[in-house]
């Protein structure tokens, strides 16, 4: 018998599943605690009439091709030119995901003799982009400030000359915990280094008008931030903040900006009515605030911990355990998912449970005596 081409991907598969950690795609069901729909637009009424509006318009659903052909639309350069203002940059450029300009970004940017000092924990999507890239590259531990400053420092003393370029995540989306932005920007600045900012998970719900965690940074010459527009704003794509040389390299030499078909006109101009609606309506956000505190005091009496954040950890540690909890909690109606290895470090597999407007307090208090049920269970 012929060997199968796919010999080798069954026996990771089968690898996977000894491990507990085979993925499988399953439908949504039961009350949301595992969205990123932070302050429930992706369903709401308001984006569904900013849609209507927007078929009214006459706005295309496609692109019809890449930004540098016929697909850059009056929609994309009004929602850039309001973004630059909203997130108080010199320019903003649009993607259609956050992967994707994560890709551009480390892809493009960083030079041949740079270097990155990336957070350990930054997300798939920026170690993806740096693997395309031609800058060096080397991890900080978590949150350490003086970490990334003693890395660029041995780099330094290396002979390195190019430019350091800090990346981390402003709230980081599987610990729910805060980068230390001021101090990562003394370090940018003591270095001569450029700080990126992924704002993915603090979009919409930190900051003024709900402009993010690096916002009080803002403007400066050495700081670029990434918008993601899945998440807190309900829509889709993703804002790629910073000086106007940023915007205007990765329109000449970003190659998965140059090659991809251009988002959806339909959908910038949904972006910018979320980015309005997020502006006037704060009480969304002090809202969601509210329900995390009410989370945190019910997770507390069950002895774990807060992040401070919308996203609340529950490590188990152990895969198969992670997951009989989170099957219980689902049986019961509470749609929670088990993060497992590799989206999480090995030993730290964990519940990730996400406070968005879709839920009450109610909600909360059932979630949290299901929860304690079923760790005893498990």
């Amino acid at each position: 018998m012929t060997p199968s081409p796919f010999a080798a991907h069954h026996a990771d598969l089968a690898a996977l599943a000894a491990d507990d950690r085979r993925r499988t795609l399953v439908p949504r069901a039961g009350i949301d605690f595992a969205s990123n729909d932070y302050l429930a637009l992706a369903g709401s009424y308001v984006l569904n009439e900013a849609v209507a509006q927007g078929l009214q318009r006459g706005l295309p659903a496609g692109s019809g091709g890449s930004r540098l052909l016929r697909g850059n639309h009056e929609e994309h350069e009004a929602l850039e030119a309001h973004a630059a203002r909203h997130y108080g940059s010199q320019a903003a450029l649009f993607f259609p995901t956050g992967f994707a300009a994560n890709a551009a970004l480390f892809a493009t940017l960083p030079q041949r003799g740079d270097l990155i000092v990336h957070d350990d924990l930054i997300h798939a999507s920026a170690h993806d982009g740096m693997k395309l890239g031609r800058a060096d590259r080397v991890a900080a531990a978590h949150n350490d400030p003086q970490a990334f400053d003693d890395a660029i420092a041995a780099w330094r003393a290396r002979g390195g000359t190019g430019t350091p370029w800090i990346a981390v995540e402003s709230l980081y989306s599987m610990d729910g915990d805060r980068a230390p932005l001021a101090d990562l920007a003394a370090v940018a600045d003591r270095h001569d280094a450029v700080l990126i900012v992924d704002e993915a998970h603090a979009t919409g719900v930190y900051g003024p008008a709900g402009a993010g965690l690096a916002h009080a940074l803002a403007p400066r010459d050495n700081l670029v931030t990434l918008h993601t527009c899945g998440k807190a704003l309900g829509c889709e794509g993703a804002l790629l903040c910073g000086p106007a040389i940023v915007r205007d390299f990765i329109v000449n030499r970003g190659r998965p900006f140059i090659f991809s078909t251009a988002p959806s006109p339909l959908m910038a101009w949904l972006v910018r009515q979320a980015l309005e609606i997020v502006a006037g309506e704060p009480e969304r956000a002090a809202r969601l605030h509210d329900l995390v505190a009410h989370a945190e005091t019910r997770l507390a009496a069950l002895g774990l911990p807060a992040s401070g954040s919308q996203i609340i950890p529950v490590v188990i540690g152990d895969n198969a355990r992670t997951m009989r909890i989170a099957g219980a909690l689902q049986q019961a109606g509470f749609d929670v998912r088990g993060i497992r290895p590799p989206t999480v470090p090995h030993g730290t597999a964990r519940l990730r449970i996400a406070i968005t407007l879709n839920v009450g307090e109610a909600d909360i208090d059932r979630m949290t005596d299901t929860l304690a049920a079923a760790m005893a269970d498990a």
